[in-house]
């Protein structure tokens, strides 16, 4: 199974964790995810690693060879607990099976056991070739060059589990074991324990939104029972901010199928809003908002933590087609603010083409817009999140105040009028 999925990311897709009901056993369903996982997280190392290994490359249309050859190494070199001769044995015994791969066994085979030989090496590979060299150039520019080591610390970490409560609740905080971080924010100490098992959530008391994704919504400043739209609505958690806010909601995004978890998610919550399944740079309700939040689409390189496929996944080009799509989009939003109205303008991007660059664009192009810089009190103090310029900004190189990582998010907030 991990090897089936590890194939598809591999080819271009985004990794979706294994669910619960795909094994009769939760270890299994635990351990498939963390074969995935790791593949992912060593990504770098292991394509250096292929290199040594293999003179001639993966071979073509080898079925699943490189997904296996990349959990065998990951299991071998990086996995404690996981016994080598099994590893190896059952990598290749999976291979002997495949259809496509089977004539590759010797290979596989070969490449496992000289890696077991060469194990000192590899272990110990330089940590800034987990991150694509284009990135690491464009981040030191941007944050300084203690980023990449402190990106690919966070790449290996992994993400932390953090709930943002629907209403403050120092009682609810002390029965998750969990500490509060910012806002309303709650890191869980215990980040193995099903979400669904945690106090409050048939309750509806809280949802999972990583620290620093809470912060854009939290930028809103209106009357209760504003008009707000949250132009790119899905996962939801932006929605639910502003609903708990006691805003009046559109949610609105193109994805009906990701539009829908929303509504659910909602209902679990016992919040509400207009969901609408359409395009944002077209959309036009008839009437003007208080407010307009738009988490563009990105390249989301700050997700790397929960996504460490990303930052593979995605190419300069990439990110010149998203700062266009982003654009139209804020065009749209800008002709939808009424006089006075609040646009806050974010992404889950360490690109400063996707953050810094697009908030100068948005101030020189719109000159109704007025920037709004973000103030210390909503942040809890803080300090270093906020750019000389006003705006938020997280990376990997920047802890939280009482420590701990966050995403890579920006954003910037400007008014009409």
């Amino acid at each position: 199974m991990a090897a089936l999925v590890l194939k598809d990311v591999l080819g271009g897709q985004s990794f979706q964790p294994v669910s619960a009901d795909a094994f009769d056993d939760p270890r299994d369903v635990a351990l498939c995810n963390r074969l995935i996982t790791v593949a992912l997280r060593r990504h770098g190392h292991l394509n250096q690693i292929i290199d040594a290994l293999l003179q001639k490359g993966v071979p073509p249309r080898s079925g699943l060879f490189e997904p296996l050859l990349r959990i065998g190494l990951s299991e071998l070199l990086f996995m404690e607990g996981q016994a080598a001769h099994s590893a190896l044995n059952l990598a290749v015994e999976i291979l002997k099976r495949d259809r496509r791969g089977g004539r590759f066994d010797r290979l596989l085979n070969g490449a496992l056991r000289q890696a077991q030989r060469d194990a000192g090496r590899f272990e110990s590979l330089d940590p800034s070739l987990l991150i694509p060299e284009w990135l690491q150039t464009g981040w030191t520019n941007s944050f300084g060059p203690d980023v990449v080591p402190a990106a690919a610390e966070a790449l290996l970490e992994g993400p932390a589990l953090d709930l943002t409560l629907k209403r403050k609740d120092a009682a609810l905080i002390v029965a998750l074991g969990g500490e509060q971080v910012l806002g309303n924010s709650v890191r869980i100490a215990d980040r193995d324990r099903p979400v669904s098992d945690l106090p409050g959530y048939a309750s509806g008391d809280w949802w999972v939104q990583d620290a620093a994704a809470a912060v854009p919504a939290r930028l809103i400043s209106c009357e209760k029972g504003a008009r707000v739209l949250d132009m790119c609505a899905a996962p939801g958690g932006k929605t639910a901010q502003l609903c708990a806010a006691g805003y009046q909601v559109t949610a609105l995004d193109k994805d009906g199928k990701r539009l829908k978890r929303v509504g659910e998610n909602l209902q679990r919550l016992g919040l509400a809003a207009d969901l609408i399944e359409g395009d944002a740079r077209s959309f036009d309700p008839g009437h003007k908002f208080d407010a307009v939040l738009i988490d563009a689409p990105c390249t989301a390189t700050g997700t790397l933590r929960r996504h460490p496929e990303v930052i593979w996944h995605r190419t300069l080009k990439d990110v010149a087609q998203l700062v266009a799509l982003q654009r139209q989009m804020i065009g749209q939003a800008v002709s939808l603010l009424a006089e006075g109205g609040q646009l806050v303008f974010c992404t889950c991007s360490l690109q400063a083409e996707e953050g810094e660059q697009q908030a100068e664009w948005i101030a020189a192009q719109f000159s109704e817009l007025q920037p709004v810089p973000v103030r210390p009190e909503q942040v809890d103090n803080w300090a270093d999140s906020i750019s000389p310029q006003g705006w938020f900004r997280t990376h990997p190189g920047l802890a939280l105040p009482k420590g701990g990582k966050t995403d890579g998010f920006f954003a910037a907030s400007f008014r009409r009028g």
